[in-house]
C-alpha cells in the first residue's frame, strides 16, 4: 500500500511536457527587477542607492528583523531606480531595478566550505540566513527561521519535500536527477543544523528517475540514516501536513507547526541552494523552474537570474505557441495569474504556466447545492461551503471558530465544485480580513 492522506483530488498532472527536459541556463538579461519582499516577514530595506553600481551577488538589501532575509544582486550593472513596482501576487511593492552593465563581475560575502565537519550547527544557519535563502516550495518562508528550533521542541524526523504534486510542473524532479549529490549534501547540512539523525526523502511515485538517481548516491555513500519514501501521486501531497501525516502518521494540530510534532520539512530545491551556500559561497540570485503549458513553444525547465521579466524567459524557449490566455506564475491549482510579461521571477516562483483559450473559459457560478463534495476532497477536514457563507455575510468570528486559517489555499474544494464557486477567492479575502482586525487589535493597546 503506497503512502498517503485521506482527501484529495486527482487532476491531469501534464507533466509530460517539460518532464525529462535538461535545464537550460538562461541568458542574463538587460535588466532586473528585484522587490524587496521575496519572503514571509519583514520587507528588506535597500542598501543601494539609485545610480550605485553593484556586482552580481552582492548584497543590495536586508532587515534587522529575525524573520525575513537577505536579498542581493543577480547581475551586475547600475541600479537604475527603487520603486514600487507589481509583485507576481499582484501587490505593489518596492523593488530594485538593474541595468546590466558589460561584464558580470562577481562579489560575495560568503565563504565557502569544503569541510563539512568544521561546521557548527549554528554556522550553517548563520550562512543560510546570509545567503538568502528561503523555501522554495513556494510558501517562501525564511530557511535560516525554519532551522531555528526552539529549545523546548525535540525534533526526531527531518522531511526532503521532492513530491512535486502541483500539475505541469517538473522543476523538483529534474533537479533532483540532475543534482542528486548537491541534494544530499544541502540535506545533510540542514540535518545538522536542527541536530537531527534520521532523514527521509519523500517522492511521489510518478518520478522513478528521481528516485533511482538519489537512491545511487545514497548507497553509494553507504548513507544509512536517510530513506526514500515513496508516495501516492496525489494532489496535494506535497504539502507539508500531509507528507507528516502520509510518511510519520503525525497530525500538526491546528495553528500549529511541524516542529510541534517532532518534524521540520524543506524542499529539494532549498537544499541544493544551502549546498551552494555553504560550498561554494553563493546566495540564493537564481531560480530553477519550469516553462510550460499548451502556449509555449518549447517547455522546459531553466535556471534564470532572480529578477528577470517573465517576457525573457518566454523569449528564451521559443515564444508563445498560440496566443496565451492566462501567464501563471506557479501552478495551475495554487499560481497567481499575471498582469503583465513585465513581471519578475522571484525566489519562489516554481514555474511559468502558459495556458490558451481552449484551455480557459469563464465558468458561470451556481448557487451552491450542499452536495459537500467540496468536505469530501479538502485534506484540512475543512467545511469549505459553510466557510464561504460566514466571509459573505461578513461573518469572521465564526469563519475563525470553523478554523478558516487552516485552509492552506490548495484549490481542491473549487476544483471539484460543481457550481464552479471560487472558493479559494473568499477564503483569501477572509483570512486577510481576520489578519487585519487582529493588527488593529493590537495597535489599540
Amino acid at each position: 500500500m503506497k503512502l498517503t492522506f485521506k482527501q484529495g483530488i486527482h487532476p491531469p498532472y501534464k507533466k509530460e511536457l517539460s518532464r525529462m527536459q535538461p535545464f537550460k541556463k538562461a541568458n542574463r538579461p538587460e535588466k532586473v527587477i528585484i522587490p524587496l519582499q521575496q519572503h514571509i516577514g519583514a520587507p528588506c530595506e535597500p542598501l543601494v542607492e539609485k545610480g550605485d553600481l553593484v556586482k552580481c551577488g552582492q548584497k543590495i538589501a536586508d532587515s534587522d528583523s529575525f524573520i525575513s532575509a537577505p536579498i542581493h544582486a543577480s547581475i551586475s550593472g547600475e541600479i537604475t531606480d527603487i520603486k514600487d513596482h507589481v509583485l507576481p501576487t499582484g501587490e505593489k511593492k518596492p523593488a530594485i531595478f538593474i541595468k546590466a552593465g558589460e561584464e558580470n563581475s562577481w562579489q560575495s560575502d560568503l565563504k565557502n566550505y569544503q569541510d563539512f565537519d568544521e561546521l557548527s550547527a549554528e554556522k550553517i544557519k548563520e550562512i543560510v540566513k546570509e545567503a538568502g535563502i528561503t523555501g522554495m516550495g513556494g510558501a517562501m518562508f525564511p530557511t535560516h527561521v525554519k532551522l531555528s528550533v526552539p529549545e523546548d521542541k525535540k525534533l526526531d524526523y527531518f522531511i526532503l519535500n521532492g513530491a512535486e504534486c502541483e500539475p505541469y510542473l517538473t522543476v523538483d524532479e529534474q533537479m533532483m536527477i540532475q543534482y542528486p549529490e548537491e541534494i544530499i549534501s544541502g540535506m545533510k547540512l540542514m540535518m545538522k543544523a536542527v541536530n537531527v539523525e534520521n532523514g527521509i526523502i519523500a517522492i511521489e511515485d510518478n518520478k522513478p528517475d528521481a528516485e533511482a538517481a538519489l537512491d545511487k548516491i545514497l548507497k553509494g555513500n553507504n548513507e544509512s540514516s536517510i530513506k526514500i519514501k515513496i508516495l501516492e501521486t496525489k494532489y496535494p501531497q506535497g504539502g507539508e501536513k500531509m507528507l507528516i501525516k502520509a510518511i510519520l502518521n503525525r497530525e500538526v494540530p491546528f495553528r500549529g507547526l511541524p516542529l510541534d510534532v517532532g518534524v521540520v520539512v524543506n524542499n529539494v530545491l532549498t537544499a541544493r541552494a544551502v549546498y551552494q551556500a555553504v560550498y561554494h559561497g553563493k546566495p540564493l540570485i537564481e531560480r530553477p523552474l519550469t516553462i510550460t503549458g499548451s502556449g509555449i513553444k518549447n517547455p522546459c525547465n531553466i535556471i534564470a537570474p532572480i529578477g528577470t521579466p517573465v517576457q525573457d524567459l518566454i523569449d528564451l524557449v521559443g515564444g508563445f505557441k498560440k496566443k496565451p490566455a492566462k501567464v501563471i506564475f506557479g501552478g495551475p491549482m495554487m499560481g497567481n495569474s499575471q498582469q503583465d510579461l513585465l513581471s519578475p521571477i522571484i525566489k519562489g516562483t516554481s514555474g511559468v504556466l502558459v495556458l490558451t483559450d481552449d484551455q480557459v473559459r469563464e465558468e458561470k457560478t451556481l448557487p451552491c447545492i450542499n452536495c459537500a463534495r467540496c468536505v469530501d476532497s479538502c485534506p484540512m477536514y475543512l467545511m469549505p461551503t459553510q466557510l464561504m457563507k460566514f466571509i459573505k455575510e461578513d461573518m469572521y468570528d465564526l469563519a475563525e471558530d470553523y478554523m478558516l486559517e487552516n485552509c492552506i489555499e490548495c484549490g481542491c474544494c473549487a476544483y471539484v465544485c460543481p457550481s464552479k464557486i471560487s472558493l479559494v477567492h473568499y477564503f483569501k479575502i477572509g483570512k486577510a480580513e481576520l489578519q487585519a482586525r487582529k493588527r488593529d487589535q493590537i495597535e489599540s493597546k
